[in-house]
């Protein structure tokens, strides 16, 4: 039986969005392809039909999920807005559900060792991300600090296993990031 396109559309769709939760919750390289689409309902054989392999499904996934945060933390920003887009950047939900949060602290080190092109798509999202900031904080330097942070923070705070240890990582964070948004600029 033959499927229309949109179909298959919409199933590539439901693939992306279920494998880039699946990656973010557990890592990307922990799971085959069999279990990306048992968790879609489909059999490890269509899927490529959708990706000729499981790399370019990562490289699509980096894609989308980085240009959702660009759209999300970087778009129409003013410092007040900044601010509380950081606010609830660090926060206990995030650290407890990497599922549904921002993919950077998640999948950064499987970006690292992924092969120069994931790496220069997500630099390409990336830098997007810094420049937006790097324009309302009037500082390229303070905007690249203040990404590294909030990165920094999710991923030692997930890396513990208090969860009021977690909580004075984010607050402290926060805290400090406020002093360096509120403080002189250079």
């Amino acid at each position: 039986m033959r499927y229309s396109a949109s179909h298959k559309l919409e199933t590539k769709e439901k693939l992306l969005q279920s494998s880039a939760v699946s990656a973010k919750q557990s890592g990307f390289s922990t799971v085959g392809v069999d279990g990306l689409m048992k968790a879609i309902g489909l059999s490890g054989g269509a899927f490529y039909s959708h990706f000729s392999s499981k790399d370019e499904l990562f490289a699509s996934i980096v894609e989308r999920e980085l240009g959702q945060s660009l759209a999300r933390l970087g778009a129409d920003q003013d410092r007040g807005k900044l601010e509380r887009c950081l606010r609830q950047y660090l926060t206990m939900a995030h650290v407890e559900h990497p599922g549904s949060g921002c993919a950077l602290p998640a999948l950064g080190a499987e970006i690292a060792r992924s092969d120069i092109a994931i790496r220069r798509q997500a630099e390409h999202w990336i830098c997007q991300l810094q420049e937006s900031w790097a324009q309302v904080l009037e500082s390229d330097s303070l905007a690249w600090a203040i990404l590294s942070q909030c990165i920094g923070a999710l991923v030692v705070a997930r890396m513990l296993a208090t969860a009021d240890l977690q909580r004075r990582v984010l607050k402290s964070s926060h805290e400090e990031i406020g002093r360096q948004i509120a403080g002189p600029r250079t």
